[in-house]
């Protein structure tokens, strides 16, 4: 699957002598978003491990992020590989070939799947808490001793053509394709996690490569191990000690292209074979997610203010109007600059540029009339409460603590981050407007039926 989301516990002696960075058992603050404890662990070999006790009786999430998406694929013709692993991890190892760990789940009655993004890859599976150690087992095994033959590489290799064709298929996976190859010149985000579909077709003449990329980022430096549930930190840390002990370290570092600045704005007209309603996109360059830049913090309130049910954008065209089926916008977050985009689904074709025009004059109301004080705190009040709504299992607090990992490393990036959002003021929502939705900052795909055209 590809997507484009503390007590205070001493360690014994003996378990000491594992960590090489200190272990923390680090309780929230009152005013912490995240509301359950959080211990944080460091191998000697690198690797975190978070454990997360929550009350789910006989239940527990077990999450593995590899901080490497599509991003790391740097080298020309070589994209499209963090994703061919997220298949690739399914293909077994010596010890457990993939009938054997298929099995294993089947009998634990897990749910166990992985997404890849274009940051980071995760592997997860929720199961009974009493099979904790034999998830460290399996989980372990195929990081460290993952084993395929150049005939199953090529297998799967086909497998994620078939899948980018199927993707690609729907209108709107095309359109982000366009969208980053058009608005993107350097970075590795000109290309979707999926990868060029040139690198796809090709992939699998590229066996040795796929060893190399796999010798480069599965390291335990470059993972955390995440357990949420009916768990306790002393029982995770000794079974961790004992299957991933052995893993080691890699030296490998990861040079990303950096993007310039985009200098004049970019049109794309994407015909269509298929009968369709119009589509809109439109991408303007941001910053890269951050937990203490106000205003990179101000666009996730300016999302709500401009596209959200309630704003006066969405009950003229939506509503009143009824020009589109839906308009949505917002800033997706990744580790390097992105792009806040806009969206939208048009019923008739000769509406697209009063569509644009409208979605323009939006963003630009949002450069001059401050924000009033209530909406404001209504904004920011809905968004904390939409946060903890989601907390509703072991596996949804999982993927939450694991997004801001991939992110910046440390998860309590999410409570900085809902810290800053209460600071946010009416002025940092202008002055973000101003700074970024600028006419030569912004790339526009629009996909029309070709008869259209």
């Amino acid at each position: 699957m590809m997507i484009k989301l503390s007590g205070a516990v001493l360690l014994a002696g003996a378990m000491l002598a594992l960590v090489a960075t200190g272990r923390a058992a680090e309780p929230g603050t009152s005013n912490d978003i995240f509301p359950y404890p959080v211990t944080k662990t460091v191998l000697d070999n690198g690797l975190t491990v978070l454990t997360i006790p929550y009350d789910s009786p006989g239940l527990v999430a077990y999450y593995t992020v590899v901080r490497t998406g599509s991003r790391n694929e740097v080298e020309p013709g070589h994209s499209g590989f963090a994703h061919f692993f997220e298949h690739c991890m399914f293909r077994g190892t010596v010890k457990y070939p993939a009938d054997k760990y298929n099995d294993i789940l089947k009998r634990l009655g897990a749910d166990s799947n992985a997404f890849t993004t274009d940051d980071w890859t995760c592997y997860h599976i929720v199961a009974s808490a009493d099979a904790l150690e034999t998830l460290a087992d399996i989980e372990s095994d195929r990081f460290m001793n993952l084993k395929y033959s150049e005939e199953a590489f090529k297998t799967e290799a086909g497998a994620i053509l078939g899948e980018y064709n199927k993707n690609y298929s729907v209108p709107f996976q095309s359109m982000y394709e366009t969208l980053q190859n058009t608005a993107f010149t350097t970075h590795t985000y000109k290309h979707t996690t999926m990868g060029f579909l040139a690198d796809i077709k090709d992939m699998p003449n590229q066996y040795d490569y796929s060893l190399k990329f796999f010798d480069r980022f599965y390291r335990p430096e470059n993972c955390t191990v995440v357990v949420v549930g009916d768990v306790k930190n002393d029982e995770v840390i000794r079974i961790v000690r004992k299957y991933y002990s052995g893993w080691k370290r890699g030296n490998y570092q990861v040079q990303v292209p950096v993007e310039p600045p985009q200098k004049e704005e970019k049109v794309v007209h994407m015909p269509w074979k298929n009968r369709t309603l119009p589509y809109l996109m439109i991408g303007y360059h941001v910053p890269a997610f951050s937990d203490d830049d106000v205003q990179r913090a101000s666009l996730d309130i300016l999302s709500q203010l401009v596209f959200s049910e309630s704003s006066p954008l969405y009950q003229s065209l939506v509503i009143k109007k009824q020009l589109v089926e839906f308009v949505n916008g917002g800033v997706d977050d990744h580790r390097d600059p992105f792009l806040f985009t806009a969206l939208s689904r048009i019923k008739d074709v000769k509406d697209v540029d009063s569509v644009l025009d409208e979605i323009y004059a939006a963003l630009e109301n949002a450069k001059t009339v401050p924000v009033d004080a209530q909406k404001l705190r209504d904004i920011k009040s809905y968004i904390r409460y939409a946060f903890a709504m989601q907390l509703n299992k072991p596996d949804n607090v999982a993927v939450t603590i694991a997004t801001y990992i991939a992110l910046t490393g440390n998860y309590d990036s999410v409570n900085k981050l809902y810290a800053l959002y209460e600071k946010v003021t009416p002025e940092d929502i202008m002055h973000a407007a101003q700074k970024y939705f600028r006419k030569e900052n912004r790339t526009v795909v629009i996909l029309e039926h070709e008869a259209a055209q």
